[in-house]
């Protein structure tokens, strides 16, 4: 499942977002921001004042026209969270799309399998009956009614091999996003309609419910202090200038305190924690709270699964065992011949596997040929050809078949294959058993780099699987994570992670079972399959969409990412207020004070310039940084100082200067077109 990217700014998005930007101007809701709160309450006082002024008969421009630009500050701020939010609800959108274009084949009678009607999985309800065959997705969590089939459950067991699922009895539950291999099943829907995970989820994202960080709390609290500071300040000015005998008008005391308090990352800190979020959609993967993606970017340790993670979640075939008197060429061709009906991951494999290593490709099936599907009860599949009849299926139940024990030579090597945790299969050829194939899990090709980036980040990988440490060690060392544990049961993996966390780190795991569930729950981030159990999903705090646990690598990227952002434009943030003493100071004491007018290092016109122009800089500069808070700050594997030097290099220097420029340009603009 793919969501569509929306562009940055969509005109759609852009529209809603200009509608929902006044609806949060509601005081109720914007007190949660006290920056742009308060600047709002100046506003008003501000429009209050040029009001009067003008009801007075007195010149009220400059009033008016530093309420506008107040006003337009507080417009930008809930703006800029107003177009996060948008570009959630538009990926939601595509969501609920994807998730609709999955069909099911719905039986009005479980007893009249010759009635079946198309139905979107969306749509089905609990109670109803689907028919579901060989090579077709389970749409929704069920039982199994009729039938017994072969499925793949790994999201279920974390184990590659299919699994028997039948009518009645203690193996007739199934697990929707799982995927039949053989036969055919009806399955009653056990899920509520429109109470699914991916429900919530994506009514989660459409309303951008998401509870603030420790971090975010803890920057909130420090511009709520540094707001108050500067209104300490601003109003200690009145007696300081009252003593002097230059007391500055409400109106200019007003605007000094906008363009002091820290704005800029006050209107913008709430839209920088949901466009998070909304990169995390941009893969494929749903968070149920702002707190887990923050986390996600001071993670230590990752655990992952095996199956599915580390290796492919299906086996493949990786050996020839021949039998005495056969050759590996002749057992190749006969798994070959016997694989050519089997469309499984597994038989599409064997084809491969016999072409790279044999040159052996598969041959057009000659007329007469009679494919012999797989079945849940004999294990067994093949191809009966013109020259001959070809099998394939598990040893003893192939065996059985043809009425003979499996030669001793050979039966040496399928333990061995055993013993690996690989998977044997034997083959056959008019009755006669020629060898077995090893089905084993392979690592995944470039896993093992993207264990080495994660190092660069400073996060331990550690492999969690249920195979016998032999196995464990051999994939662990292809694989090149840092640890493993073997033969793991929920409870290992839940010590070891309250173990690193007692230890003071956080801990990421990614999982899909059941047994998976309270490793999820206990980790910091919790990083669930969709693919898998519904206790899994719920346990996480995010759901992979695409079912790729890999993909912790970019989750932890744009948590960093989410970090970065945020201390960048904070950073950016403060250094502006800098340039603006520069020139709002100089024009309120110039008059009084002279000398100040050498602090006026910008040339600008007027006090009424130098002071409109800051306002107007200082809601400009909410708009010009909206798209870096959504995009995020380029994150790059650099150690914490390096990161420190380029923030203060980059954002420091550059809030530093970039209001000496902007503040300059407005107020040649408005000495050109008359306003100052």
């Amino acid at each position: 499942m793919q969501t569509s990217a929306p562009a940055l700014f969509d005109s759609a998005i852009i529209r809603q977002a200009s509608l929902d930007a006044v609806k949060k101007l509601n005081p109720a809701r914007l007190i949660r921001n006290p920056v742009i709160f308060t600047t709002e309450i100046v506003s008003i006082l501000v429009t209050l004042l040029a009001i009067r002024a003008a009801g007075a008969g007195e010149p009220y421009g400059f009033q008016l026209g530093v309420a506008a630009w107040l006003w337009m500050t507080v417009l930008f701020a809930t703006f800029a969270e107003a177009v996060a939010e948008g570009r959630g609800k538009a990926r939601a959108a595509s969501l609920r799309a994807s998730r609709g274009d999955t069909m099911a084949r719905w039986v009005p009678n479980p007893d009249d399998l010759a009635i079946v009607a198309p139905r979107a999985a969306a749509e089905l309800k609990r109670g109803d009956h689907v028919l579901v065959e060989a090579g077709e997705i389970i749409p929704s969590d069920g039982e199994v009614v009729q039938g017994i089939a072969s499925v793949n459950e790994s999201a279920v067991t974390g184990e590659s091999a299919p699994v028997i699922r039948e009518a009645g009895g203690d193996r007739s539950a199934v697990t929707g996003g799982t995927l039949v291999v053989s036969d055919r099943i009806v399955v009653r829907i056990t899920a509520e309609a429109g109470g699914t995970f991916l429900d919530r989820m994506i009514a989660m994202v459409e309303g951008a419910s998401r509870q603030k960080t420790p971090n975010e709390i803890a920057l909130d609290i420090l511009l709520a202090g540094m707001t108050i500071i500067f209104l300490i300040a601003v109003v200690t000015l009145v007696g300081f200038a009252s003593y002097s005998g230059s007391a500055p008008s409400v109106v200019v005391l007003a605007a000094l305190l906008v363009t002091l308090i820290p704005t800029t990352i006050g209107g913008l800190l709430s839209a920088i924690g949901i466009a998070g979020m909304d990169r995390l959609v941009r893969f494929n993967v749903l968070a149920t709270s702002g707190r887990a993606v923050e986390a996600a970017g001071d993670v230590d340790v990752l655990l992952l699964d095996k199956t599915g993670t580390i290796t492919f979640g299906n086996r493949q075939a990786a050996a020839f065992i021949a039998a005495p008197g056969v050759t590996e060429a002749e057992i190749a061709e006969a798994a070959v011949i016997a694989s050519l009906a089997d469309t499984t991951p597994e038989g599409r494999s064997i084809l491969s596997f016999a072409k790279e290593k044999y040159g052996i490709d598969a041959p057009v099936m000659p007329a007469g040929a009679r494919p012999v599907p797989f079945t849940a009860q004999t294990r067994i599949s093949g191809m009966d050809m013109p020259d001959g009849a070809y099998r394939k299926g598990a040893v003893d139940s192939l065996a059985a078949s043809l009425g003979q024990p499996v030669p001793t030579e050979l039966a040496a090597g399928i333990d061995r294959i055993a013993r690996t945790g690989a998977t044997p299969l034997a083959v056959a050829r008019d009755g006669r058993i020629l060898g077995a194939i090893e089905l084993k899990d392979i690592v995944k090709p470039g896993i093992r780099e993207r264990f080495v980036e994660l190092r660069r980040m400073g996060i331990r990988t550690v492999m969690v699987t249920g195979d016998n440490r032999l196995t464990a060690a051999a994939i662990a060392a292809e694989a090149g994570v840092d640890d493993f544990i073997a033969e793991a049961k929920p409870q290992d993996k839940l010590d070891y992670i309250r173990k690193q966390q007692n230890e003071g780190r956080l801990v990421a795991m990614a999982g899909d079972g059941t047994n998976d569930a309270p490793a999820l729950a206990q980790a910091d981030v919790g990083l669930a399959m969709q693919t898998g159990t519904q206790a899994a999903r719920e346990a996480g705090n995010m759901v992979d969409l695409d079912s790729d646990p890999t993909k912790l690598i970019e989750v932890v990227a744009i948590g960093k990412q989410l970090l970065i952002t945020r201390g960048a434009l904070t950073t950016f943030s403060i250094a502006n207020d800098v340039a603006k003493y520069f020139a709002i100071l100089p024009a309120i004491f110039v008059t009084q004070y002279p000398g100040l007018a050498a602090l006026n290092v910008m040339g600008l016109t007027s006090p009424q310039s130098a002071i409109l122009s800051a306002v107007i800089f200082n809601a400009l500069i909410i708009v010009a940084l909206v798209p870096l808070a959504l995009r995020g700050v380029g994150y790059a594997s650099l150690g914490a100082a390096a990161l420190l030097r380029r923030n203060l290099l980059i954002y420091g220097v550059g809030g530093l200067l970039a209001p000496f420029v902007g503040i300059k340009i407005i107020d040649i603009i408005l000495t050109l077109i008359g306003v100052a």
